[in-house]
């Protein structure tokens, strides 16, 4: 299939790179260093930089502790969170097999926010151990940024650091989707001549990504949307529901459906998949005429663009080899480097909106069924969302610079 790479078993007696892969010849020593940003040329340079000069700054911070903002690289600094449990596709592979994400996830919001970040894969999965570790570490970051922790522990998780700390928390799995989606959305409804409030949507996937979406389509106006998970559309009927679930159901399904995934996208117009299960397409043959389809899971789409395109007027995927690919890196260095910009005490939800609407501006006048978002190397997208959060913070009153 395109976009595949080699086998990365290694040959007898060899390393990877041994059998021609070039993905552990890109890893190998790791992905990113740490770069000094003042000289250190001789005995004075050290002085100002390290002792004695140093304990002035450290005592400036003692006395007044916002000054670190100013006088440490916590400003533009976020800490790339993981325990290892729902590791992309691959889920509950460990902190130490995580690493190579977490390191990749740290480029990206150099290279597209102008973010630093530094990866850090915990070794405890307890929700109480994680929140108070973070909390711990926090002092020497500008934001948290959660990733591939497991659902439903990333939500508390999540909530609990939120109300802890001072600093912007932000779950990618969760809210990075969500607004590219959104984004992709509104673009979409234009193309096929509808408003975002015209579309019943079914989510295929109630985890991290599902959730998020549901609520942030909710908040933005959507006519209505279901969610299901592995047993069926999640309504108020059911009584497996975890709290989570429940308060996803009393939020969504205003038609009241209820049963399987097929049956209630009879009729829908857009289809959103970020589960790894699969759509039958005789389920898909039954959605409205001009429907959208979004299958987001990797490397397998919930529907085969191939067999989306047969009845979606807009098909969009997670992988970078089909057009319109929902891709999170178009979102968080935005967000970020927009909520450090103005020192926001937290990412609110007018936040990801604006977000979301930035985002999808930066196409606004290139819509067409193979452009309803931006590539991720658009040199557009991180200004135009940085400048969108920053103001929607202080229009927020969380800005406090």
């Amino acid at each position: 299939m395109p976009g595949q790479f080699p086998s990365s078993q290694p040959a007898p007696g060899g390393s990877p790179e041994s059998a021609g892969n070039p993905v552990f010849a890109l890893h190998r020593g790791g992905k990113l260093a740490v770069a000094a940003t003042v000289p250190l040329r001789d005995r004075d340079d050290l002085s100002l930089a390290y002792t004695p000069g140093v304990a002035e700054v450290c005592t400036a911070i003692a006395e007044r502790p916002e000054l670190a903002l100013d006088y440490t690289w916590k400003s533009n600094t976020v800490a790339v969170v993981t325990d290892g449990t729902a590791v992309l596709g691959l889920g509950d592979i460990g902190p130490l097999a995580a690493l190579p994400v977490m390191e990749g996830k740290a480029i990206l919001f150099k290279h597209f926010g102008g973010v630093d970040a530094v990866p850090i894969c915990l070794d405890c999965t307890d929700v109480d151990e994680l929140v108070e570790t973070i909390a711990r570490l926090a002092p020497a970051f500008g934001g948290i940024n959660l990733e591939d922790i497991s659902a439903p522990r990333c939500f508390e998780i999540e909530a609990r650091l939120r109300d802890r700390l001072d600093i912007p928390v932000f779950h990618d799995d969760q809210h990075g989707t969500a607004i590219v989606l959104l984004a992709a959305l509104r673009n979409a409804a234009t193309v096929t001549g509808r408003t975002l409030a015209q579309l019943r949507a079914v989510i295929s996937g109630a985890g991290a990504a599902g959730v998020a979406i549901a609520k942030i389509l909710v908040q933005a106006g959507i006519g209505d949307v279901a969610v299901a998970d592995s047993k069926g559309i999640v309504d108020a009927g059911r009584e497996d529901l975890n709290p989570v679930k429940r308060e996803l159901a009393a939020l969504t399904n205003r038609a009241g459906l209820s049963g399987s995934l097929e049956s209630a996208l009879a009729g829908a117009d857009v289809f959103i998949g970020v589960s790894a299960g699969t759509v039958p397409e005789s389920a898909v043959a039954t959605m409205a005429r001009d429907c959208i389809i979004t299958a987001m899971a990797n490397p397998n789409p919930e529907i085969h663009p191939d067999v989306a395109r047969k009845y979606a007027a807009v098909v969009a995927t997670g992988r970078s080899d089909f057009p319109n690919q929902v891709n999170n890196v178009l979102a968080f260095p935005g967000v970020f480097a927009g909520a450090l910009s103005v020192r926001a005490a937290q990412i609110t939800e007018s936040m990801k909106l604006a977000a979301a609407d930035a985002l999808a501006a930066v196409v606004a006048d290139e819509l067409s069924p193979e452009c309803v978002i931006p590539s991720p190397f658009d040199p557009r997208v991180a200004p135009a969302v940085t400048a969108a959060v920053a103001q929607a913070a202080r229009e927020a009153g969380v800005a406090r610079g």
